[in-house]
């Protein structure tokens, strides 16, 4: 499911509590702090600054997250060797279907389908976006034609390099993910390499955790210190075992990929899920369900 589709249905949902409210074009900016605790947060509106106080501060700002920086967290980075361009080609029929990903000499490319357009993911060596950009659009184009070659004349469709949008990956994670009044989640607590898809399916599981943990010690104004230590102590294995895999799959897919002038034959496992579909439940389980699969769990949400 595309971000904003998933964020518009979670948005009309909680549009059924009478007492949420849904602040758009509202950026977080710094956090406000009484006696060393955290109680609420400043933002940046179209309106001006608003100030919003609160009993706990849930930091789910992503992973260049600016509650956790002002919060002086400490961030141990695991290191990512590539970035990923993003962007769209139209989709037709008689396309392959959707596949794990397109290898080719030194480059690896992914694209999900989205019925009538393909997202593509062009992984790329870390800082290596300007380059490309200097040599111009065409080469560039013609690289994604022959890496996956179907998509050779569609490439003429980005128009103009905002077309093509960088992520530049991140794989980190924060030694303690709370102090007092303020928890963060999701990518603000551990950055994923977008490998595999799951950063979003760890940010939910997070979100269910801190919901199944918190919400009864919030309604009854008793939260401390060590709850939010509980939530970390829940989740923190799960997000660290992922993030292993990734600089797994960064060092002995994308690392050998990057490094070979000729195209190297896909991966073994990578081979055998185009082969035979039904091993695609495998990772598809990895990915969509996880090491900690969560479920709401208390009637206080």
């Amino acid at each position: 499911m595309p971000q904003w589709d998933f964020l518009n249905f979670l948005s009309s949902h909680a549009q059924r509590f009478p007492k949420f409210r849904l602040r758009m074009q509202a950026e977080a900016t710094d956090l406000l702090s009484e006696n060393a605790r955290v109680v609420g947060v400043k933002a940046s509106t179209p309106e001006g600054p608003l100030a919003v106080r609160a009993e706990l501060v849930v930091a789910a700002d992503g992973r260049s997250s600016t509650l956790r920086q002002r919060a002086g967290l400490e961030v141990i980075d695991l290191g990512a060797p590539i970035d990923v361009l993003w962007f769209r080609l139209s989709r037709k029929a008689g396309d392959p279907p959707q596949a794990f990903g397109f290898v080719s000499a030194g480059q690896f490319m992914v694209l999900i389908d989205r019925a009538d357009y393909w997202q593509c993911a062009y992984v790329i060596r870390k800082g290596s976006f300007e380059e490309k950009q200097s040599r111009g659009l065409q080469p560039f184009r013609e690289e994604i034609g022959r890496c996956a070659p179907f998509l050779a004349e569609r490439a003429a469709e980005i128009a103009q390099w905002d077309n093509v949008k960088l992520l530049s990956v991140k794989v980190d994670h924060l030694r303690k993910w709370y102090r007092e009044g303020l928890l963060c989640i999701g990518d603000s607590a551990h950055a994923m390499s977008p490998v595999g898809g799951v950063g979003i399916n760890l940010a939910i599981q997070d979100a269910v955790a801190t919901a199944n943990l918190l919400a009864p010690k919030l309604l009854k104004r008793a939260l401390h210190i060590g709850d939010l230590k509980a939530v970390q102590d829940r989740r923190e294995r799960p997000a660290n075992l992922t993030q292993r895999v990734q600089v797994f799959l960064h060092k002995h897919l994308l690392e050998p990929i990057f490094n070979s002038p000729e195209a190297i034959p896909p991966p073994l496992l990578l081979n055998l899920t185009e082969r035979f579909p039904k091993l695609r439940q495998i990772p598809a389980r990895m990915v969509g369900i996880g090491f900690r699969p969560e479920h709401i769990k208390t009637h206080a949400v």
